[in-house]
């Protein structure tokens, strides 16, 4: 079974490493939306894999560090891609939610990646 939770943040962030002149390197913005994917099995009692509150508890003090800031301030993200970040929340929020099986990011619409610990 599995369960996810989504979340949206604004932030601004600049790729330092793309190539002279690229539309990425200068100062910009998005809408990111964030899922967080936890695998396993279902509770016979409480009938989920994890409480939705719960989730949301644990991810809010990375959820504040990334909302409607600089994402390149932010110590791991100097270069933050959709994967850099994709894999820097997995680092953060997999030590606290074992079930944790997949982080998938949106930095637009129609582009992002999903990280699954691999």
């Amino acid at each position: 079974m599995e369960i996810f939770k989504e979340f949206t943040f604004e932030s601004a962030h600049r790729l330092p490493h793309v190539p002279e002149g690229h539309k990425c390197g200068r100062l910009h913005g998005h809408s990111f939306k964030v899922g967080l994917h936890l695998t396993g099995p279902l509770d016979p009692h409480t009938g989920w894999i994890r409480d939705f509150a719960e989730v949301k508890a644990i991810f809010k003090p990375i959820y504040d560090q990334l909302d409607h800031n600089y994402l390149n301030d932010i110590p791991g993200l100097e270069n933050p891609t959709s994967e850099v970040i994709a894999k820097w929340i997995w680092d953060q929020v997999k030590p606290l939610m074992p079930e944790l099986s997949k982080v998938r990011i949106h930095e637009t619409c129609t582009s992002g990646c999903e990280y699954t610990g691999d």
